[in-house]
């Protein structure tokens, strides 16, 4: 999912780095262990990302899920909540959200 965006991300990029670097230190102020862990809130992201059917967000916050060690279990019940939330588009994006979780995590068995 990531691979057919580098191009263009880095073409924008290099036009707004300031968007970019904003997004980016906002991203790094959010992303990290509070109150909430850092693997939760990937989860987070990732089911809102389901919700908003959002495919660069699905493969950003399903490597970012894997990364911080979130289980496939883990993932799958988040993703049961984005799929109660958002309905029947819901049921479409989560298995892609669940297939690139899959997919950063090494589980070849989706």
């Amino acid at each position: 999912m990531t691979r057919e965006l580098q191009g263009p991300v880095r073409a924008l990029r290099e036009r707004i780095p300031a968007v970019f670097e904003a997004y980016r230190s906002m991203s790094a102020a959010v992303i990290n262990d509070g109150a909430v862990d850092a693997k939760t809130k990937e989860l987070i992201a990732l089911a809102i990302s389901v919700s908003k059917q959002c495919d660069g967000c699905l493969a950003s916050h399903a490597r970012g899920a894997a990364r911080r060690g979130a289980m496939a279990d883990e993932v799958a019940e988040a993703l049961g909540v984005a799929v109660m939330m958002s309905g029947g588009p819901g049921t479409v994006h989560a298995p892609r959200a669940f297939a690139a979780f899959s997919e950063y995590a090494g589980d070849l068995d989706v």
